[in-house]
């Protein structure tokens, strides 16, 4: 057979994805005198709890799911904890969960929230994934808490290398056929538009790691909203790494015309984005 072309380095092209995001983010939040940008959560920790809380309302595959693989001795790494929404869901069930995460304003809310609740058997850590070192655990989870880590082979391994039973992640899950989607195909080339599932289950693939998936039974999650094309527009162009770079304005903007809709005084989005639980176990390989 001729014209192969090579077989593609997933873990590379997340890194290339998580450096285009970076860079949004930099841009978004201004560095201080020390060269280091202001912890982005500071002023919206308890804002995003609120929004998890009011999400998981309904139950969800993934929950169910991982609860039902805990028992009261069970020991839990919640990765990229944030404000703690899984945390405290999962120390109801398990003997002890360590509550990993950068942020100190997540974590303010988390200990707050523990503290209303009576909860005493999460313990605390402000650091980075894979960088922070802890104790091994029967389970490790990340939530959507990985997009920021340019070498997920590196992150997996790790939690591999802490876990005793399974390692779990939650990752968005992003229609092939979507908006941002069909925008990373013409100025990419290819419709991966940012760190996501497909991504992911193709470096476990080429690291030897044959995981379950699970795809969250709650559907595509609620659409963004727009309140005008032109900033629309530069969500996708944020997205895409385009910052000052106009030669695809007119494209972009037919696009959004064409798949954006118009209602109650804004633009809606398709529903292009779900969520998917992997799973393995270190020592099987798959569960």
């Amino acid at each position: 057979m001729t014209g192969m072309e090579k077989v593609t380095d997933w873990n590379a092209l997340w890194r290339e994805l998580v450096e285009v995001r970076a860079c949004d983010r930099h841009r978004r939040f201004e560095a201080g005198a020390d060269g280091k940008v202001a912890d982005p959560w500071a002023d919206r920790a308890r804002k995003f709890l609120q929004g998890v809380n009011e999400r998981w309302k309904d139950a969800d595959s993934s929950r169910r799911f991982i609860l039902s693989q805990l028992d009261a001795d069970s020991t839990v790494l919640d990765i990229g904890a944030g404000a703690g929404a899984w945390a405290t869901l999962l120390a109801g069930k398990a003997k002890s969960v360590t509550a990993l995460d950068p942020s100190a304003a997540m974590l303010a809310v988390l200990r707050e929230d523990m503290e209303a609740r009576g909860i005493s058997n999460i313990d605390v850590v402000q650091g980075s994934w894979p960088e922070t070192d802890v104790a091994p655990h029967d389970f490790s989870l990340c939530s959507h808490a990985m997009y920021g880590c340019a070498d997920l082979a590196g992150f997996i391994r790790k939690m591999e290398a802490r876990t005793r039973k399974l390692c779990f992640l939650v990752l968005r899950a992003p229609a092939i056929d979507g908006v941002q989607a069909e925008a990373a195909l013409r100025v990419w080339g290819q419709p991966l538009d940012s760190p996501n599932f497909t991504i992911a289950y193709n470096v476990l693939m080429q690291m030897g790691v044959y995981a379950n998936v699970l795809m969250e039974d709650t559907g595509f999650w609620k659409p963004r909203t727009s309140p005008s094309l032109e900033a629309a527009r530069e969500r996708l162009k944020r997205g895409l790494g385009l910052f000052g770079v106009d030669a695809h304005d007119g494209f972009l903007t037919e696009l959004l015309q064409r798949r954006l809709s118009w209602r109650d005084g804004v633009y809606v989005w398709p529903r292009e984005v779900r969520s998917a639980l992997v799973y393995w176990s270190p020592a099987g390989q798959g569960g």
